[in-house]
């Protein structure tokens, strides 16, 4: 037996101390004992160790050992106690496996790819700090600590958005983020407030037990069940760290920061922890039909209508976010089919395969000397080999092609969402399929215009990275001194042509490649269809869409029928006719989207504008809120407290005191006369008042 409370301890505090020795010992802040060097030695050692044991522990569970326990008690309320306490079972462990392995990558990653630049060491500091937090969350047993993971990701998250902190767009992306989070975290605390006040525990494993009674309770003064509230509450707290519609808008903005945090965020760590928690939450999510059907609608959403958003988007960075957008509302559309296995699993494979094409994409980025346009690129295949081969792994395993990952994760949300019968199923269901073709067409469509056909970048110099907004901040560079954006430079690379990333950044794509391709296969039969989850996820005899995807899945023939029998399903050919668009209209006949647009002016404005989400929250919601908090100012401020609590009151005292002040006159018979009179008043209220 590996596992102990001790490595348990071990795996979360070994990223901490790493930002704590990179943070405190590296920036200046007391002190530069510890160089650029040292910083990412220290913290890619430490990050490793969480990782072996992460491994470890995965290996225990698998033996069937698990531990619920607290390692330390940090208050108590009445009876009931708030703990620091880990809960190791077959869902933590396989989260720790991935949060570590990709972050592990992640570190080696950022090597090569902020080289040079003045943050250098506060940048190692804050990812091995959003480790930390991840594990945290993850590893919790109590929804104390559930709630300091899920605001630790937050805050961290604030920091490396707005890394470059004297750039404006990144700083309007650090606080949009934060902002939009706080209003999904505002019904996450609810939730939590909700099940402690009825169930008296913050404690996972003591509140599930509570599950059927709680099941039976209205939320007072109403006729809602207060389960159904409680449970969605908590998934509005997931809409906003997984950003789901409408709280999804903060993510985009986001690729504002370094490359790396797009890959460590957006992959595997903090939009997949409102998955997570949902899965986690189980034995509560079950009992309520009106919360599955919520969140399988909200996940449609977001799978059909964000992934349309990726087609037209020219910055590389920005189409593997809308990807990610459709590919968290693939998995919330599998929680709401009571498919939370499948969901974890989508999981899973799209951290490696999301990670690979972001850091694929950041390879691209230091090739094209720092130009993220992809209409400045083409024919970056015989530039760079190492970065093509592996986006090319990582586009089909997220267009689900079969035999790579994302095909066996994918395909079973979209027939866990045709076996469902929670309230628009057949929507969600609709929606993934179409959401098939509109995948494999953004996604070919990067490809094709930044590895094939016609090299564009020697028409556009070496000034085309200022035209589009680069997200690394070229406009100030000189300001805040990016020189990760000259990094090429110090590996022996002047400009002019394209040139393949150093190993440092190609090495973690060659590393991620692998699950990319491999992990789907290997993983389905324990994580779907063996016991792995059996005690860690509830699903109830009413929602039989697993029980459905099993009559399906033969073990005889194995992933290797499964992935033949998938050339004759709809989303193979779906994949098929969106890789065929995407080549016709980029590399053939590049007209035809030209065409269209100009046809379809309408439908194009609104996709530029993003639906209006950002222009209704900017000029509706925040001019609204400006315009009741400045009412509030004017009239609860300054008229109501400043003007009669704390003015009145004092005016009122100054009135009292000008009239008590006229009866100190200093004469001793005044004095007198006042007590007399004071003496009569008391003697007939004694007299008259008594009777």
């Amino acid at each position: 037996m590996f596992s102990s409370p001790s490595l348990y301890l071990t795996i979360a505090l070994a990223p901490l101390l790493g930002a704590i020795l990179a943070g405190l010992f590296g920036t200046g802040f007391l002190g530069r004992q510890v160089s650029r060097r040292n910083s990412h030695i220290l913290t890619i050692a430490l990050v490793a160790v969480s990782a072996i044991g992460s491994v470890l522990v995965l290996k225990d569970v698998l033996n069937g050992h698990t531990f619920d326990g607290a390692v330390y008690t940090w208050s108590l309320l009445g009876e009931a106690k708030l703990e620091i306490g880990f809960l190791i079972d077959p869902l933590s462990a396989l989260m720790m496996v991935v949060v570590t392995s990709v972050s592990l990558m992640v570190h080696i990653y950022t090597i090569g790819y902020m080289a040079e630049d003045p943050g250098y060491q506060r940048f190692f500091a804050y990812i091995s700090l959003f480790t930390f937090s991840m594990l945290m969350l993850v590893m919790s047993n109590n929804m104390v600590q559930l709630f300091f993971g899920w605001e630790a990701v937050g805050l961290v998250s604030y920091l490396l958005i707005g890394f470059w902190y004297t750039k404006p767009t990144a700083i309007f992306a650090n606080m949009k983020a934060f902002l939009v989070n706080r209003v999904g975290d505002f019904g996450f605390v609810l939730g939590i407030g909700l099940l402690f006040a009825y169930a008296g525990t913050m404690h996972y494993g003591e509140v599930f037990k509570q599950a059927d009674k709680l099941a039976t309770l209205t939320l007072p003064g109403t006729d809602w069940m207060l389960l159904t509230v409680a449970c969605i509450c908590l998934f509005i707290g997931a809409m906003g760290k997984s950003a789901q519609v409408p709280l999804h808008t903060w993510l985009p903005d986001s690729m504002e920061g370094p490359t790396p945090i797009s890959a460590l965020i957006h992959a595997a760590t903090m939009v997949t922890a409102g998955i997570f928690m949902v899965a986690r939450f189980s034995p509560l999510f079950e009992l309520s039909n009106t919360a599955l059907s919520f969140i399988i609608v909200i996940g449609a959403i977001g799978a059909l209508f964000l992934g349309i958003l990726g087609i037209i988007q020219n910055d590389i960075k920005r189409v593997v976010a809308y990807s990610t957008l459709s590919q968290l509302g693939y998995m919330t559309v599998a929680l709401g089919a009571s498919a939370y296995s499948v969901a974890i699993f989508h999981l899973m494979t799209h951290a490696f395969f999301k990670a690979l094409l972001f850091l694929g994409a950041g390879s691209v980025i230091i090739g094209m000397h720092h130009d993220q346009d992809i209409r400045n690129m083409g024919g970056l295949r015989k530039y760079m080999p190492i970065t093509w081969i592996t986006f090319l792994i990582g586009t089909l395993a997220l267009v689900g092609t079969p035999f790579f990952s994302g095909f066996y994760s994918k395909e079973h949300i979209i027939e866990a969402a045709g076996a469902a019968n929670v309230w628009g199923a057949s929507f969600a269901h609709t929606a993934t399929l179409i959401g098939v073709f509109v995948t494999s067409l953004y996604s070919f469509r990067v490809y094709f215009l930044v590895f094939h056909g016609k090299e564009r970048f020697a028409t556009h110099g070496g000034a085309h990275g200022d035209a589009h907004g680069d997200a690394h901040g070229h406009d100030a560079h000189a300001a805040h001194g990016d020189a990760h954006a000259h990094a090429h430079d110090a590996h022996g690379h002047q400009g002019g042509k394209p040139h393949e990333s150093p190993w440092v950044v190609t090495l973690p794509l060659v590393l991620l490649a692998i699950p990319s391709i491999f992990i789907g296969a290997l993983a389905i039969d324990p994580l779907l269809f063996g016991s792995y989850f059996k005690n860690s996820i509830v699903i109830l005899t009413q929602h039989p869409a697993m029980a459905e995807l099993a009559k399906e899945w033969h073990h005889v023939h194995g992933w290797v029928g499964y992935g033949l029998h998938a050339f004759t399903t709809v989303p193979f050919w779906l994949v098929v006719a969106g890789a065929t668009v995407a080549w016709y209209c980029y590399l053939i006949n590049p007209k035809v989207p030209a065409a269209i647009q100009a046809n379809l002016t309408v439908v194009n404005k609104i996709l530029e504008n993003k639906y209006f989400f950002d222009w209704f929250n900017e000029q509706v919601l925040a001019r609204g809120l400006r315009a009741v908090g400045t009412s509030f100012w004017q009239r609860g401020d300054r008229g109501l407290i400043d003007g009669v609590l704390v003015n009145g009151s004092a005016k009122l005292v100054g009135a009292l005191a000008g009239v008590t002040r006229r009866f100190q006159t200093g004469y001793i018979y005044h004095y007198a006369f006042a007590m007399i009179i004071g003496l009569l008043v008391a003697i007939t209220y004694v007299i008259f008042g008594t009777k």
